[in-house]
């Protein structure tokens, strides 16, 4: 795969093979872990197990619930925009990122949440929109800031702790007006970036709540704890709380991607995006290597509203080694 070799050779640095290795995971991964779990969404725990019984005897990338085998959904769709944002505006643009993910939601994706879609069809600006959603409901914590977090994290990574945080807070406000989702994509951030400086990011969980804000901060400890277990959560995995504790408790309970990403799945309900935030982090983790090649042989993710382009496994590679590399 020549997208791997450019990969390997973009980043500099003593380690930069390993961390270009991380990075292409993360993104990969995370993309993978979406088209996996998306025809299980919204169903029972232990369906994908009950279907693919034998771990690597091939055939999970199976479609199913009007989604193509390998297809990607909307988490890694607007995951895309936010890194084509970012590299062709040389940085965050805000308004360019909202203006980006209304074309695309105007073009009616096949998949798209229900907050996020009252967000970018409301007719309200960049900067308020989110935020107005958020005083008229009572629930505007979702997951859907932080299912499209792998490649913005990749890209503020080698900014450093408070800038990579700050960034993601700010990218989950476009749609998510309740600062807590903003606080989990700061989370995810954080892990992302320990494990592309070459870090564990589960020993450093004991540490990682000082991310986040103080007010939201015993939250986010209790599912970040290592006795959490998805059956503590109180909320659907459709929350942000529960979707980025499973994804963690599936790292951590795992020792490779393959089994990490099969427990995400595993544990039903809001399946791709658990799935794709736990690819995202055993990516990261585990490197490009260890994401299965019969997974990715199909992997494909349509954006509409962009001219009816669809991105594979070498233009998401390509994809990461940008983002891993853009000048800081």
């Amino acid at each position: 795969m020549n997208g791997v070799n450019g990969v390997m050779n973009g980043v500099n640095g003593v380690n930069g093979t390993d961390r270009a290795r991380r990075a292409a995971g993360a993104v990969v991964g995370s993309a993978v872990g979406d088209a996996l779990g998306a025809p299980f969404e919204f169903g029972p725990a232990g369906a994908f197990s009950a279907r693919f019984p034998e771990p690597g005897a091939g055939g999970e990338m199976c479609g199913g619930g009007g989604w193509e085998p390998g297809e990607a959904t909307d988490d890694t769709q607007m995951a895309v925009l936010v890194a084509e944002s970012l590299l062709e505006r040389g940085g965050l643009d805000p308004a360019d990122v909202f203006a980006r993910f209304r074309r695309w939601a105007a073009a009616e994706p096949k998949d798209i949440g229900i907050q996020t879609e009252t967000v970018l069809t409301s007719g309200l600006p960049w900067d308020r929109a989110a935020a107005a959603h958020a005083e008229t409901t009572r629930y505007a914590a979702g997951n859907g800031a932080l299912m499209r977090a792998a490649t913005s994290a990749v890209y503020f990574a080698a900014h450093g702790r408070e800038a990579t945080v700050e960034a993601a807070r700010r990218v989950s406000a476009l749609t998510h007006g309740d600062p807590a989702a903003g606080e989990g994509a700061a989370v995810l951030h954080e892990l992302v970036r320990l494990a592309l400086e070459g870090g564990d990011p589960l020993a450093a969980l004991p540490d990682v709540p000082a991310v986040v804000h103080p007010a939201h901060r015993e939250r986010y400890a209790a599912v970040l704890a290592p006795g959490w277990h998805p059956g503590d959560a109180t909320e659907a995995n459709g929350a942000v709380w529960p979707c980025l504790g499973s994804a963690v408790w599936a790292l951590r309970t795992t020792s490779s991607y393959e089994d990490a990403v099969r427990a995400a799945v595993d544990l039903g309900g809001d399946t791709d995006t658990v799935a794709a935030v736990t690819g995202a982090l055993a990516g990261a983790v585990h490197g490009l290597d260890a994401v299965p090649a019969r997974w990715t042989a199909a992997l494909h993710v349509p954006l509409p509203g962009s001219g009816g382009r669809v991105l594979r496994l070498p233009d998401l590679l390509d994809l990461a080694e940008r983002l891993a590399t853009s000048p800081r």
